[in-house]
């Protein structure tokens, strides 16, 4: 078929990869424009650009893509599907409609569950156990339309946001190829979502990570693992900011204050939180690289009764 793509990410990267690999037209690519990155500012290309760029693909970059000449361009390039992956822009109705077999998105959740723009991190921070991908028919709603085929997948025991990011791509990739398949064929089958079961992965933001240690350990060794590696969790300690990396829940009650330092050996040290403890495994304090805990103490003076945050 020929293939209209838009993504950005480098979870879109991989299906593009397989799209292309699996002998589909990819007739244009369709991601975001440059931005500036790091302190030098200099521009830097979406992983979904450099990937077309190193399969020989047109790449287009407009600001608004619902701007009626990026849609007339579109038209032109006369797809049978449009393919879209974490694009980052919302499409109209007008777009949606233009090839004869619709536009395809790659949800990473089980829909209408997790609709939205973080479905993997809150997969892991609110604590699910199966999570999947999702290929649905797009229509003018976020992430409403009828669902064409699933995938589940079981998180494992300390999985964060980027290894699930990781293990969804690499399904969603496959998925998609097999809705092109079935599209093609006719054999293709849409159901309708349930609005009612429906819920939103709202967008994270970097205030987001701040750790209240009011909350249970559960709860906080949760978020720590879904918002590894972005935008992470973080308290302060001395003034400075400290990233915590890695937690293990220690069942045990502790006297005194949340966010208390209670413990310490050569290892690591836990910290009380509002239910239970947390072992802090592996941190990073402001303006130091990410070290395991043993690394930090070494050149870290902590004392018990310290108070994080």
């Amino acid at each position: 078929m020929r293939v209209v793509f838009m993504g950005t990410p480098d979870f879109a990267a991989g299906t593009l990869v397989k799209i292309v690999e699996s002998g589909h037209e990819v007739v244009g690519v369709f991601t975001q424009p440059d931005k500036p990155k790091g302190r030098g500012k200099e521009m830097s290309m979406s992983p979904v650009k450099q990937k077309a760029l190193e399969l020989n693909l047109s790449v287009f970059q407009p600001e608004k893509i619902r701007k009626p000449e990026v849609i007339e361009d579109i038209r032109q390039l006369k797809p049978e599907v449009i393919v879209v992956v974490a694009f980052g822009q919302i499409l109209t109705k007008e777009l949606l409609e233009i090839p004869k077999f619709g536009s395809i998105n790659v949800h990473a959740s089980l829909l209408p569950a997790y609709r939205g723009a973080a479905p993997i991190q809150w997969a892991v921070i609110d604590g699910l156990k199966k999570t999947g991908v999702t290929t649905m028919a797009m229509d003018a709603g976020i992430d409403t339309g009828d669902i064409l085929m699933q995938r589940e997948l079981t998180l494992h025991k300390k999985e964060t946001g980027g290894s699930l990011f990781d293990r969804l791509s690499v399904i969603g990739a496959e998925l998609l190829v097999e809705t092109l398949t079935a599209l093609e064929n006719g054999t293709a089958i849409r159901t309708k979502q349930e609005d009612e079961l429906s819920n939103y992965a709202k967008r994270l933001d970097k205030a987001l990570g701040e750790i209240d240690f009011n909350n249970s350990a559960e709860n906080i060794e949760r978020l720590i693992r879904g918002l590894n590696p972005w935008p992470s969790a973080f308290t302060h300690i001395d003034g400075k900011t400290l990233k915590i990396w890695d937690a293990d829940i220690v069942d045990e009650e502790y006297a005194g204050l949340a966010g208390t330092i209670v413990d310490i050996n050569k290892q690591n040290f836990i910290v009380k939180c509002g239910e239970r403890a947390l072992q802090i495994n592996e941190v990073q304090l402001e303006g130091k690289k990410r070290m395991t805990t043993d690394a930090f103490l070494r050149g870290n003076e902590l004392g018990n009764g310290t108070i994080l945050g």
